[in-house]
C-alpha cells in the first residue's frame, strides 16, 4: 500500500488542474502517493487533461461522478484511494514539490491527526511567496489543503453528502473527526499556494455561492446545534441584527450603484460594497433556511 493519496474533485477547469497535476509530478515524495481526480459532472477538457497528466507519468487516475455535489466526490474519491493517508487539495491550486512529504511525515508522526498546512492566495503561478503569520488558520479542517488517514475518514463515514450545495461540508467533518478524538496538526512545510486572481469571479457568482453556503448553513447548524457552529456560522441573533441594519433594502441598492460603478471593482470602496451584498445573500438564506427549517 502506498503511504498516501491525494484526493482532488475537480469540474469544469481544466486548465487549472493541468496545473496542479503539473506540479504533483513534481513532487519529493515521488513513488509514495497516487492521485485520485474525481471528475465532478465536467464537460470541459477535464477528462484529457488527467489523460495527458498520465501519459506523462503522473500516477493519477480519474473517477466520473456525475452529480455536482462535493461531498459525495470526495467520499467517491476516498474509496478509491489506495494510500493509507488522504490528502485533500483543490484544483486550483499548486502544491510545491515538499507538499506531500510534508503532509506524510506529519501523519506518520500521529496517525489520527488532522494534518493543515497554510494556504497562501496567489494571483498564478508568476508570484509564489512563501507563507507567514498571515497565512496561520485556526480552522480543523479545510480541504483545500488537509490530510486524514484513511481509517480515521471511514470510522466517521466521510463525508456528509446532504451538503449537495456550496459549503460546510469539510466543517461538518472536522466537528466529527474532533469528537471521534482527532487532534490537528500544523505544518508549515505542508504550504499550499491557492491561485486566486483578483476580480476573477463575477458579483453575481459570488452571491450566488454565498446563498448556497447559508442554505448549507442552516442545514450544518440543525445537524450540529452547539455554540462553536452558531457562531461559526452567523447564526446568532446579534448577527442577524447587525446585517439587518447594515444591510437594509435601501443601502443594498447603495452598494449594488457602487459596486456596479465602472470603477466599482478596483475601488476599495467598491469591493466593500459587493462584500456587503455577498454577506447580505449569505445571511438572508441562511435565516429563511433556518425558520424554514425550524
Amino acid at each position: 500500500m502506498l503511504d498516501g493519496s491525494v484526493v482532488i474533485a475537480s469540474r469544469n477547469r481544466a486548465a487549472l488542474l493541468r496545473a496542479c497535476l503539473d506540479r504533483l509530478a513534481a513532487q519529493s515524495a515521488k513513488g509514495q502517493f497516487d492521485v485520485v481526480v474525481v471528475d465532478n459532472g465536467s464537460t470541459d477538457d477535464t477528462a484529457a487533461a488527467v489523460t495527458a497528466a498520465a501519459a506523462a507519468g503522473v500516477p493519477v487516475r480519474r473517477l466520473y461522478v456525475d452529480e455536482p455535489n462535493r461531498g459525495k466526490a470526495r467520499n467517491a474519491g476516498i474509496a478509491a484511494a489506495t494510500g493509507d493517508a488522504v490528502i485533500f487539495c483543490d484544483d486550483d491550486t499548486l502544491p510545491p514539490a515538499g507538499w506531500v512529504e510534508a503532509h506524510l511525515a506529519a501523519q506518520a508522526s500521529s496517525p489520527r491527526a488532522v494534518v493543515s498546512g497554510p494556504i497562501v492566495n496567489v494571483a498564478g503561478a508568476s508570484d509564489l511567496p512563501k507563507p507567514g503569520a498571515r497565512h496561520v488558520s485556526r480552522a480543523f479542517l479545510c480541504t483545500c489543503n488537509a490530510s486524514v488517514s484513511r481509517a480515521e475518514l471511514d470510522a466517521v463515514g466521510g463525508f456528509d453528502e446532504r451538503y449537495d450545495l456550496y459549503g460546510w461540508e469539510d466543517t461538518d467533518l472536522g466537528v466529527r473527526l474532533r469528537e471521534r478524538g482527532g487532534r490537528r496538526i500544523w505544518s508549515w512545510d505542508a504550504y499550499i499556494y491557492h491561485v486566486k486572481p483578483a476580480g476573477s469571479q463575477p458579483l453575481e457568482a459570488r452571491v450566488a455561492l454565498a446563498a448556497e453556503k447559508g442554505a448549507m448553513a442552516a442545514r450544518f447548524v440543525r445537524k450540529s446545534p452547539t455554540v462553536p457552529v452558531r457562531l461559526a456560522t452567523g447564526a446568532y441573533a446579534l448577527n442577524f441584527l447587525r446585517a439587518s441594519l447594515l444591510e437594509a433594502p435601501p443601502l443594498r441598492k447603495l452598494y449594488a450603484r457602487v459596486a456596479g460603478a465602472s470603477d466599482g471593482a478596483r475601488s476599495p470602496i467598491g469591493r466593500l460594497a459587493a462584500d456587503a451584498l455577498v454577506d447580505a445573500a449569505y445571511v438572508d438564506a441562511l435565516r429563511t433556511a433556518l425558520r424554514r427549517d425550524g
